[in-house]
């Protein structure tokens, strides 16, 4: 099987910003939502969440930013991909420094082409693990109105306990639209998360009040027998099953896209 078999149904372009160009997928009608995968790259899991998206009224965009596009996920590929890609290269940023990554710049240019191809009231972005606070950061982005934070692991380190990867204005930024577009966002984890520190989502909650709808699941509502500890909880530890909690978050998720971006 090819990796790219889970691919299949979306089409491919290459999006280039004048300073990057990454792959990205694209499949379904209507108002746009930007996946942003997690470590190891776009797996398949990934793109399950996306099509029940894109199956809800959305067109969805999957970006490629690091990783082999489709593969699927291994303990060999995950490290190869932190070593490899990410921390040597300088569109990321791993540790505190109170500034978001620069591929976050790129990612607010697909938003404008995905706005302006796919219309509605805006478009929605969620990252995943080390892109978590990616989709924060794309809210200086005016067409970004929609920002879904799912298991932010960055940054890396004691001093970025209760930080997020994001800049003090582009923190502000998010925080002035959320008061004067009536708008809000969604952190999702697992509260046994070491990638994810309970002092994160607490400076969150601090930081923007009821504007920031904060998930926080126990260990049991994980897929269990996964190999790694209970920490995606859109994808690798989602149990795709009517009625479990992990299902229900992502009918949650899915329905905030639906109610900001206007399908």
């Amino acid at each position: 099987m090819s990796d790219l078999d889970a691919l299949a149904a979306y089409e491919r372009f290459d999006f280039d910003d004048g300073r990057w160009s990454r792959p990205v997928f694209r499949r379904g009608s209507g108002p746009a939502v930007i996946i942003i995968h997690e470590i190891p790259g776009l797996h398949p899991q990934v793109v399950r969440f996306a099509d029940h998206v894109a199956a809800a009224g959305m067109t969805v965009f999957l970006p490629s930013l690091f990783g082999k596009p489709g593969k699927e996920v291994s303990r060999a590929y995950a490290l190869g991909s932190m070593l490899v890609n990410i921390c040597i290269r300088r569109e990321f940023n791993v540790w505190a420094n109170n500034r978001s990554s620069p591929i976050v710049d790129w990612l607010r240019a697909l938003a404008r082409k995905a706005h302006a191809e796919c219309g509605g009231a805006g478009v929605g972005a969620v990252g995943m693990c080390f892109t978590g606070g990616y989709a924060l950061a794309m809210m200086t982005e005016p067409s970004v109105v929609a920002p879904v934070l799912s298991q932010p692991s960055m940054p890396l380190g004691r001093k970025g306990r209760a930080l997020i990867d994001a800049s003090p204005s582009e923190i502000a930024c998010a925080k002035r639209r959320f008061e004067d577009e009536d708008l809000s966002m969604m952190g999702l984890r697992f509260k046994s998360d070491a990638f994810v520190p309970g002092e994160r989502f607490e400076a969150l909650k601090a930081e923007f009040g009821e504007r920031f709808e904060a998930v926080e699941l126990e260990d049991k509502d994980a897929l269990p027998n996964t190999g790694m500890p209970p920490h995606s909880v859109l994808t690798l530890h989602l149990v795709d099953q009517a009625g479990s909690v992990t299902k229900q978050v992502e009918e949650r998720v899915i329905a905030f896209f639906k109610q900001r971006v206007g399908a």
